[in-house]
């Protein structure tokens, strides 16, 4: 009876032990796991194929596993980037204020080449009647029309639009309806316009352009009438512990990555032609200035 119970207590101990490995290994794994994810501005299809490019090409480049996670909208990014749930998130120039502001010490990684100097624009379903726009005060043909932005958090799809709008002197009470839309993504931004659910909206010119390419923008039924002046948008944005985490200098070995994407290699000229871009190009905090101003006047920064 005695030696029954003895033998217990070695199959209790043992098992205590096996599950205890296998739970530090968990975490290990899950500690050494690159955690990547982005702003879902675009339709989902796109996003899955640009960063499974991505997620292996940073994976060999920098000796770690990557994985990508999607994220239901804006919000959930800037959620995940503050609880630590991402490492590394591609974030517009909204989102990233806010996620620094929910984060100290969190790192500017790297933006586009277009990213410097970005534009929206404001695009009009031809049964409308509305004419390109050549001064910002014009934007005043707006007023009573059904208008849809992107998402909510979008920069270049909402922030910026709606404030040229408000420097023309139009509110968002003086839609039709009393309100604007909100599509939840460039997309479907042109998609709503486009079939005349709504007269006017407002996108990110590179999804635009892009669109144009592929023949998804029907001409004869949408038109740009203006587009905005420059400012900065999109970034990535690591978290302050990532060194500690993944080893000293690690930021700059991400860095260093990005920069050094080229058409040469096939895979890193998939990634740029999905993100619209020539090339990755070093980014700076004070680039997002005007943008953290115009959050708090519309109160999407406090």
């Amino acid at each position: 009876m005695k030696r029954l119970r003895i033998i217990k207590l070695l199959y209790i101990a043992f098992f205590f032990a096996i599950g205890s490995v296998l739970v530090i290994k968990k975490s290990k794994l899950a500690q050494d796991q690159l955690s990547i994810g982005a702003i879902p501005d675009q339709n989902p299809e796109k996003l899955n194929r640009l960063y499974k490019l991505l997620s292996s090409e940073l994976s060999e480049s920098l000796d770690v596993r990557v994985r990508y996670k999607h994220v239901t909208n804006y919000s959930a990014a800037v959620t995940a980037f503050r609880t630590g749930d991402l490492d590394l998130v591609w974030f517009g120039g909204l989102t990233g204020v806010q996620a620094r502001h929910q984060k100290k010490g969190a790192q500017i990684i790297a933006q586009r080449d277009i990213d410097a100097k970005f534009q929206s624009v404001f695009i009009a379903n031809t049964k409308s009647g509305i004419k390109p726009i050549k001064n910002i005060m014009d934007l005043k043909v707006i007023k009573g029309r059904r208008f849809t932005f992107g998402s909510e958090s979008s920069t270049s799809g909402r922030l910026m639009p709606q404030y040229y709008l408000q420097k023309a002197g139009v509110k968002l009470t003086d839609l039709k309806g009393g309100q604007a839309g909100f599509s939840g993504s460039h997309d479907a931004t042109i998609a709503l316009v486009q079939s005349g659910s709504y007269e006017v909206g407002s996108l990110n010119k590179q999804v635009w352009l892009a669109n144009v390419k592929q023949g998804r923008v029907d001409s004869s039924k949408l038109k740009v009438i203006w587009e905005t002046p420059p400012y900065a948008d999109y970034h990535w944005l690591a978290q302050p512990n990532i060194d500690k985490r993944f080893g000293k200098s690690f930021s700059e070995g991400l860095k260093k990555s990005f920069f050094s994407f080229s058409d040469k290699s096939p895979r890193q000229r998939k990634i740029l032609e999905l993100f619209g871009a020539k090339k990755f190009i070093p980014a700076q905090i004070d680039q997002y200035k005007e943008i953290e101003q115009i959050g708090r006047q519309l109160g999407k920064i406090k």
